[in-house]
């Protein structure tokens, strides 16, 4: 009973440090499991248990493969082909940018699929005379429901599938998702459009922080000011690319005579056009000088050259860029080492549907391929893994394992049972996923899930029924984090460019949510009986 009431202490001191936000999120997760074993809850090694967890490495591979979609410009494409053909019609606009989020997030991640289409749809909207706002929250939502269409698509579904397993049942298939994803996702953009006018405010944020970085409007905007002749297809490929920098204070480039044509030292780019920083009449404007230059600090240089030259150019002391070489390069279609990235990706999900192969092998031998193919760097692997997110799961892992080993899942089981009696399990996953909505909205989905698992496995054992409807609705209900900006890093993400304000969110939200909970309690244990 002790160590039940000391878990339920631990559990409190974390929803406070997660919502308080006054204590980085990484040091609560650390606390947690130390915690724990301060005092006896569990031993050191099942405190430390969450960061050798299969889960957790499944997951950093996972973002080890979406940054190679990314970074070789595959999401760029995809987010092209709905900037490119006008949408006509806001129905139309409203499918389709929640079908593709959805169907990226599947395959990325909720993150990667927001982040990639943010500044389309904001530029999408303004030509087709619709303030952002009322197409981003659908953005972020749509995104969330389209997580549930594979086992990768985020970290809950992979949580549920190993606790269902761990449980004596069945690890889910990987579109085995899909089952409950598909009506997610119809249900969410269909929600988003009728409920979109009176449920979705009106307005213009003060300022758009979207990071747009078009290579055309780049090359239109250089052509004005250094006033050359810049052709796009010949200058900015999946190989090569360009990249516009500042003379640094103190630069070891100052008082040095170059001209365009010429050769940086190192990393042999070519200077493709300069100008003098100071603005003053007698130096043209400020306008490109089509001879040599001394250059002196605030002197503007374009450079053409390889990316991987521009990138280490870029981050040196002696320059200042004006925009980042990896984000001009993001924003090429299908640029360098994409198809095998695609091919890679592809095979991945081949042996993750088979099942022959655990996930967390799977994961691994398609982050190590994209190394050795050189798709990415391995800084860039680094890099590219969420650690916040990493430490978060290993760490919440143990205060999973402490609600069974010191009896508060069966605790919080027996309370909800001698409540809702023992004949009805569609109650008691009524309950469960009502506790689930709740904790979502303020702490991580992974984290809340983890939290319920044991709860849920509790349930199913008192009940005597499968775990795997238990499991599922968990997955359905923790991504129907809608009704705050703080659920989940999606909704945040979007509520700058939208100018949106933290009650915002629950008027689509909630609705969206009723919808969620109906699904889990009533449509999964169609699916997976009881």
């Amino acid at each position: 009973m002790d160590g039940a009431i000391v878990t339920f202490a631990v559990l409190a001191l974390a929803i406070v440090g997660f919502v308080t936000n006054r204590v980085p999120l990484v040091v609560v997760a650390l606390a947690v499991p130390l915690l724990l074993w301060a005092t006896g809850v569990i031993d050191l090694d099942a405190a430390l248990a969450g960061f050798s967890d299969p889960i957790v490495l499944f997951i950093a591979a996972l973002f080890v493969i979406s940054e190679a979609l990314d970074a070789t410009g595959v999401t760029a494409w995809i987010a092209r082909r709905l900037q490119g053909p006008r949408v006509s019609g806001r129905v139309r606009l409203m499918t389709t940018i929640g079908l593709t989020a959805a169907l990226l997030a599947a395959v990325i991640s909720i993150n990667g699929a927001v982040a990639a289409l943010l500044p389309v749809v904001v530029i999408v909207a303004t030509r087709a005379g619709i303030v952002p706002s009322k197409l981003l929250i659908p953005l972020a939502f749509a995104a969330s429901a389209g997580s549930m269409l594979t086992l990768s698509g985020t970290p809950v579904n992979i949580v549920v599938s190993e606790a269902a397993a761990a449980a004596g049942g069945r690890e889910f298939g990987y579109f085995e998702f899909a089952l409950v994803g598909i009506p997610l996702v119809l249900a969410t953009v269909t929600l988003g459009i009728l409920l979109q006018e009176r449920s979705l405010p009106h307005r213009t944020p003060d300022r758009l922080e979207v990071a747009v970085v078009d290579p055309g409007e780049s090359l239109a905007s250089w052509r004005a000011d250094y006033r050359v002749d810049l052709d796009a297809d010949a200058l900015i490929d999946g190989d090569h690319g360009v990249a516009e920098v500042l003379i640094a204070p103190r630069s070891t480039l100052i008082g040095r005579t170059v001209s365009p044509g010429m050769a940086t030292r190192d990393e042999n780019l070519i200077v493709l056009a300069l100008r003098r920083g100071d603005r003053s009449p007698h130096v043209d404007d400020g306008r490109a000088t089509a001879g040599s230059l001394t250059l002196q600090p605030g002197d503007a240089v374009l450079v053409h050259g390889h990316w991987e030259a521009l990138h280490r150019y870029t981050s040196s002391p002696d320059v200042i860029a004006v925009a980042s070489s990896r984000s001009m390069q993001r924003a090429v279609p299908m640029g360098r080492g994409a198809r095998r990235a695609i091919a890679i990706v592809a095979l991945a999900v081949v042996a993750l549907a088979s099942g022959l192969v655990p996930p967390v092998v799977v994961g691994l031998c398609a982050a190590g391929a994209l190394l050795v193919t050189r798709v990415l760097s391995v800084p860039q692997a680094f890099r590219a893994i969420s650690w916040n997110t990493v430490v978060l799961i290993a760490g919440m892992i143990p205060l999973s394992a402490a609600f069974v080993a010191s009896g508060a899942a069966d605790l919080i089981s027996t309370a909800v049972l001698g409540v809702t009696g023992s004949g009805s399990p569609h109650l008691a996953l009524l309950v469960l996923c009502l506790l689930t909505l709740v904790l979502g909205q303020f702490v991580s989905n992974v984290a809340t899930v983890l939290v319920m698992a044991p709860i849920a496995v509790s349930f199913a054992a008192a009940l005597e029924v499968s775990i795997q409807p238990f499991m599922m609705a968990l997955a359905v209900v923790g991504a129907a984090a809608f009704l705050t900006p703080i659920a989940t890093p999606v909704n945040l993400m979007v509520m700058q460019p939208g100018g949106y304000r933290f009650g915002d969110y629950w008027r689509l939200g909630l609705p969206l949510s009723v919808v969620y909970v109906v699904i889990a309690v009533v449509y999964v244990p169609l699916i997976w009986p009881f």
